[in-house]
Parts: structure tokens; sequence; C-alpha cells
């Protein structure tokens, strides 16, 4: 029996894909800016600073939180073609290959382009992010770090989630604000499902679009808790729906 409740999701088309969002879908809203009291609205991504001060000094309070954006990505379609290579050396598809320029053209058309990823170094994953890197510069100006964990833990019963959470607190810091993650079933279908609390799958190259608010990712990680994650839909090269 599945854990958790099936998400219902509303369908539409946009820029000639067809997405499937849940009900509860927003848009990132931009910070704000306070000094005295009075509000200034900022443009998307500035850093939130709140400000408070007296006729003897001048003290600068912790920033509010900001919304914290992370992308679950499984590596493109693999090849068989070759036997006798090991699962870990295993190499794009054809297929794999169309499909991670796909969904890096639609990860940038809905402004989710990391700052931070960290990703298997398997080669299938490496290979996917190679391509995403050439056709979208964004993805070739984030911070990359290469794990050998990810590509293990994937496989581990109810760890990935919690792996997860310690490598992007060890990896992060609190001006990034989107990180991308980037491995293997069936951790990371188990893992969005565990941060948003509802039954989510992933299929080759496909993307989950989670995200939670906090001072720092400490904080978001904190404050959602297990299934506290809005998740925004899932990103799949493909024009049909979830």
């Amino acid at each position: 029996m599945n854990a958790y409740p099936a998400a219902t999701t509303n369908s539409f088309y946009f820029g000639g894909f067809g997405w499937s969002f849940f009900p509860t879908y927003y848009k990132y809203n931009p910070c704000t800016y306070t000094k005295r009291r009075f509000p200034i609205t900022m443009p998307a991504g500035s850093v939130v600073i709140e400000t408070t001060q007296t006729q003897s000094s001048q003290e600068e309070t912790p920033p509010d939180s900001v919304a914290r954006r992370l992308v679950l990505l499984r590596h493109a379609e693999s090849s068989w073609e070759n036997r006798s290579l090991r699962d870990h050396d295993r190499p794009l598809s054809k297929n794999g290959q169309a499909d991670a320029v796909k969904v890096s053209q639609k990860l940038q058309s809905l402004g989710w382009i990391p700052e931070l990823i960290l990703s298997s170094d398997a080669r299938r994953t490496r290979e996917t992010l190679n391509i995403m890197q050439k056709e979208v510069r964004g993805f070739l100006e984030a911070e990359i770090h290469f794990l050998s964990s990810f590509y293990s833990v994937a496989a581990m019963d109810g760890q990935t989630a919690e792996h997860l959470q310690q490598a992007i607190r060890e990896y992060s810091r609190d001006e990034i604000l989107t990180v991308m993650c980037m491995g293997h079933n069936k951790g990371w279908e188990e893992a969005a499902s565990i941060f948003s609390g509802v039954s989510v799958e992933l299929n080759t190259c496909n993307a989950a679009l989670l995200e939670a608010a906090g001072k720092s990712w400490e904080e978001a990680f904190a404050l959602a808790g297990t299934g506290g994650w809005k998740l925004h839909g899932i990103v799949k090269p493909d024009d049909g729906g979830l």
C-alpha cells in the first residue's frame, strides 16, 4: 500500500509544452527591503535585510525567511548496449541525450536554474549534466560537486532523503536559494515523496520542483519537516502531464 496520498493535479499548456502542477502552485515572490519600517519592493532574488535605527545605535536583525528551492533530478535514460560495462559506467542513450536537452530548456523557462548542483558521480549523471550545461549557460555557472555517495545511497531503503539533507547542509550557504541534486531511483523518487508528503514518481530525466521557507537551509529543513515541502510539479522531457 502506498504510504502517501495520491496527488491531484491540474494540467495546462505553456510555451508549447504540456505541464501538470498542483492546485496550490504559486510563483516565487520577490523579497522586500525594510528600512525604518517603510517597505520597498526589490527585484526577485534580492537578499532580505531588515534594519532598525535609533538615535543611539543601529542594530541589524537576521534576515527574514526566504523561499528555498530544491530540484531533484533523475539522470536521463542510459544505454544497455554494452553489457560488459559496470552499472556505474553506463552512458546515456540517444533518447536520453535528447531528453536532457528538453528538460534543461524547460527548467530555464520556469526560472528554476540552480546556483549549486550536487550530483552522483556515475557516468550517466555526469553526461546528463554536461548536456544541460551546453544547452543552458546557467547550469554551467553553478557550483558543482560530484558525490560518490549519491550513487550508492539511492539503492538503500529510506536513507536518501536524510542523506540529501546532510549534503545540502554541508555544501550550501545561506545566500544560495536554489539547489539541484542529481541521482538515481529508487532513492530520488522516495526522497521527493518524503519531502512533499505525496507519492512522487520520477522516470528518467524527470525533475521534482520543491520549495520551503527558511532563513537558512538548516531552518528550511527543520521547519518543513517530513511532508512539509511544497511540490510545484514534475518537469518531464515529453509534452505529456505528470
